[in-house]
């Protein structure tokens, strides 16, 4: 049986000078995060263990730190080529020898790393659980001293899990081929079941049990019916300009249809799913890699591959299948540790969609999913915390109540006057029906609709008939799904008819009470996380600067930007604005090998940023900024409708006369509008927006210090559209 750590036991790990000092000059760090040290201990004393930390927690450097202080080379099993790469670029960035073999290598480029761990010269070794089936593996691993064996999501080890691979239940073939060689499992999601199940699937012995924490305080977390699926979602992305995020649908189709419209909107998004061609996969994730496009629209087949930090936002366009899904595909925003948001967009029916796509439980495993289907169903009708939801999830006590990054800890959600008499009147009419319709029926006895089927059937002579009139059917249908993800009422058979649950008729008779929740509009609220530098307009204009700088030296490399230097470190770089070489290695994020490599032309960068902003190095922020116009576009695919109207802009015709002249949506033309203003730098607001508004928008987004739509619109008493504010500063950049 497994075995935790006292907590109150300072690992030796933690105060190791020379681990602190291999931690401080490969990845610029002056200490470890929580549970690190933990970990790293399990490993140097050749334990075998099992460690959990949330997305972001730095599970990595736990096994690759202890690799480069012991003798010998570790072998890490990874479950994808794309996670592989990305880990093996950031270690070789980092002047780290590492390697993997995978089938997408050359001949040449195996037979160099088989060279490389015979000759020793290797200290990382990554491996797939496919490539541990080849039959000559053992042979060439027993060439070398191994010091250890890290295996990556080992969640994909238990049966019990959201993600069971095969392949990875034959990794228990390790322990017999490397007895003598110790054993460490990592994952991001496992529930106390899950953990039980990794260490008895893979032999674990005595093991060292290291458990962060499952909260992730910098991740604000939004549940909203889904009402109108676009708008919703472009609620979301214009509060996050220019800033990453991902969209995740349930089908393939539904990521087809979204991107196209998002890109008709004038969004720069890509699809990503299985039906696609592998060659425009992976040209779609390494656009998004290289941050040369900042929205993905993909199903769950984009996901543990990717290792961007900066993601600020993911979007769930429908209720994925269980809660350690949610965990890991929403914990992909926010790895750095910045604020995220992420917006879950549910509907009645996805929970139905989900058991369609499960089928008839055969198997204990099959009802466990079904359990997992009804519990993130419940995620989303909850009233309670949502952090305090997700960690109790996994078995973690959580204090901090209110916790101030939910919708429900903010009051998004206004609970229904006299709810449990409203319920009880839902629940008779279920009774009165006889149990044997679906909820649209109930919802129009309820509101005392005239419908042929209704009358013919006799129910507008029911008790329950009008009961509800004044409320609207489609509200009427959201409390009835609410008292269904309550658990008072459940849907049977293939039409999915209401019954009655026992707690159902228990809150009948008086013995319950439940809250229902009136439908809202998305609030735009916001969470800052511990580590978000707070930066003067001034300072965020140096950041977005040192991020165009960063893309450049990510393109000269081969990499991702994000191996080049992560966000965090750019905002400390733009707040501190090092102007030495010692104070450029005092940065957190700045190691050794990329401030040899990259010291002269970064410093460099912040110099001519910081003179272009009106900053001086190492100096507070001056009060006035010196606003810079907005990068011209790149030129855009052939499309006629935009060419009709970039012509029609320049006879100076409204958004709704090219609206109509065209037959797009006004949104759809807006976008054009939007584009023609930067790329022919148009300077006067009219006849667009009138100059009154204009200077009012000016006025406030010079008061506020702001570039963003929310503030301004908010500061305007919504007087003025979200449109017209983004004209209006468009026009402003072009006076630059």
């Amino acid at each position: 049986m497994p075995h935790s750590a006292p907590p109150s036991a300072l690992p030796k790990a933690a105060t190791d000078p020379a681990l602190l000092d291999l931690l401080k000059r490969i990845w610029g760090y002056e200490a470890f995060l929580p549970n690190q040290a933990e970990a790293v201990e399990a490993l140097m004393t050749g334990r075998d263990s099992l460690t959990i930390l949330p997305t972001g927690g730095g599970k990595s450097i736990c096994y690759q730190l202890p690799a480069l202080a012991k003798p010998g080379m570790a072998i890490v099993i990874s479950p994808l080529l794309a996670l592989m790469k990305d880990q093996v670029d950031s270690l070789v960035a980092n002047g780290v020898a590492a390697a993997s073999l995978n089938s997408s290598m050359t001949s040449d480029e195996k037979r160099r790393v088989v060279d490389d761990l015979r000759a020793g010269r290797l200290k990382l070794l990554y491996l797939s659980p496919e490539r541990l089936a080849s039959p000559d593996s053992f042979e060439l691993l027993s060439q070398a001293a191994i010091s250890f064996i890290a295996i990556d999501e080992a969640h994909c080890v238990s049966q019990w899990g959201h993600e069971f691979r095969p392949d990875y239940r034959n990794l228990a073939q390790l322990r017999t081929w490397f007895p003598n060689v110790s054993m460490h499992a990592f994952t991001a999601t496992a529930t106390q079941t899950v953990r039980d199940d990794i260490v008895a699937a893979l032999g674990l012995k005595e093991a060292s049990v290291v458990v962060g924490s499952f909260d992730r305080p910098n991740l604000f977390y939004r549940a909203e019916f889904r009402r109108d699926l676009v708008p919703q979602v472009r609620a979301v992305l214009d509060r996050h300009p220019g800033e990453a995020g991902i969209l995740y649908c349930i089908r393939r189709a539904d990521v087809e249809s979204l991107c196209e419209t998002l890109q008709g909107l004038g969004y720069r998004a890509l699809p990503y799913h299985a039906g696609l061609p592998a060659e425009t996969r992976r040209q779609h994730q390494e656009a998004f890699s290289k941050e040369e496009v900042d929205l993905m629209v993909a199903t769950v087949a984009f996901g543990m591959g990717i290792d961007r930090s900066n993601v600020r936002f993911v979007i769930h366009t429908g209720m994925p299948k269980s809660i350690e899904n949610y965990q890991q595909e929403a914990g992909r925003a926010g790895r750095d540790r910045l604020a995220a948001e992420c917006v879950l967009l549910y509907g009645a029916a996805d929970p139905v969609s989900w058991k369609s796509i499960q089928g008839e439980p055969k198997t204990p495993y099959d009802q466990h999913a079904l359990d997992k289907i009804r519990e993130m169903y419940r995620f989303c009708r909850t009233l309670t915390c949502r952090h305090r939801f997700l960690v109790t999830y996994f078995g973690e006590a959580f204090e901090a109540t209110p916790c101030g990054a939910c919708d429900v800890c903010l009051g998004e959600h206004q609970v229904l006057p006299d709810s449990t008499v409203v319920a009880q009147k839902i629940l008779s009419c279920v009774v009165r029906v006889q149990e044997r319709f679906g909820a649209r029926h109930v919802a129009e006895v309820l509101k005392g609709s005239k419908t042929a089927k209704l009358l013919q059937l006799g129910h507008d002579k029911l008790s329950t008939y009008g009961l509800l009139a004044d409320h609207a059917i489609a509200d009427l249908s959201d409390w009835i799904d609410q008292l269904v993800g309550h658990g008072y009422l459940v849907r049977a058979g293939e039409y999915q008819v209401l019954k009655v649950t026992p707690e159902g008729r228990a809150l009948l008779k008086g013995e319950d009470s439940v809250q229902l929740t009136m439908p809202r509009a998305t609030v735009a609220k916001t969470v800052k996380s511990s580590e978000d530098l707070p930066l003067s307009p001034a300072e965020e204009a140096l950041f977005q600067d040192l991020r165009g700088w960063r893309r450049t030296m990510a393109q000269e490399r081969g990499v991702p930007p994000y191996l080049v230097l992560g966000d965090a470190t750019l905002r400390e770089l733009a707040s501190r604005r090092p102007a030495s070489d010692l104070a450029l290695r005092a940065i957190k994020g700045i190691g050794e090998t990329k401030a040899r490599d990259l010291g002269d032309r970064l410093l460099e960068a912040l110099r001519q940023g910081a003179e272009a902003n009106g900053l001086e190095l190492g100096g507070d922020a001056p009060l006035m900024t010196v606003a810079k116009p907005a990068p011209k576009a790149s030129a855009p695919r052939a499309n006629p409708t935009r060419e009709t109207a970039f012509e029609a802009f320049g006879q100076g015709r409204t958004v709704a006369e090219v609206s109509e002249q065209t037959g797009r949506a006004a949104s759809t033309i807006e976008g054009y509008l939007l584009e023609y203003l930067q790329e022919e730098r148009v300077t006067s607001p009219e006849p667009w927006v009138d100059r009154e508004t204009y200077e009012q928008v000016l006025s406030k987004a010079n008061e506020l210090a702001a570039e963003r739509l929310k503030p301004i619109f908010e500061a305007l008493g919504g007087s003025v559209s979200y449109g017209a504010i983004r004209i209006a500063l468009a026009v402003r950049a072009n006076q630059g």
